[in-house]
């Protein structure tokens, strides 16, 4: 079950391969997760010292949450993945200059996963051609539709 999409990353990207990360959180980002107060539209997936790291992932504290935590919203999180899938994505990343991005936050088992995905920069021209097919598919179904009655 989806709880939040970046469709950005689709516009912005090709995305190429997809991997699923659980994603290191505190209690009270669950609860607000799960109340639907995330928005990962601005943020971005960095490797730091051998590691993978969600930037910029709001999460909008809950008004019932604990006096005593201090909630920032921004914080950067950890990205929990196999050891063999982190050295591939580095070496992807480094060498072969792909890009990181979070594509999608869903539950699995109850769980809070994030789907992130490997991708190249999509140029201006490459953005208007999708944009194109996209319209051209639309119009196919109102046409379709339309011959249908």
């Amino acid at each position: 079950m989806s709880i939040a999409n970046n469709k950005k990353a689709f516009h912005d990207y090709f995305i190429e391969e997809q991997y699923e990360a659980g994603i290191a959180l505190e209690g009270w980002e669950v609860k607000a997760i799960r109340a639907g107060r995330v928005q990962i539209k601005e943020s971005y997936v960095v490797v730091k010292d051998g590691e993978i790291w969600l930037l910029g992932m709001h999460i909008t504290p809950l008004s019932q949450a604990s006096t005593h935590v201090h909630p920032d919203p921004t914080r950067t999180r950890k990205l929990l993945l196999h050891e063999r899938e982190i050295s591939k994505l580095i070496g992807k990343v480094e060498r072969a200059g792909y890009t990181l991005v979070p594509v999608d936050l869903h539950y699995t088992r109850g769980r809070v996963k994030a789907q992130i995905g490997l991708a190249k920069g999509k140029k201006l021209h490459d953005k208007r051609a999708a944009e194109q097919d996209k319209d051209w598919k639309r119009e196919q179904g109102r046409l379709m539709k339309e011959k249908a009655r």
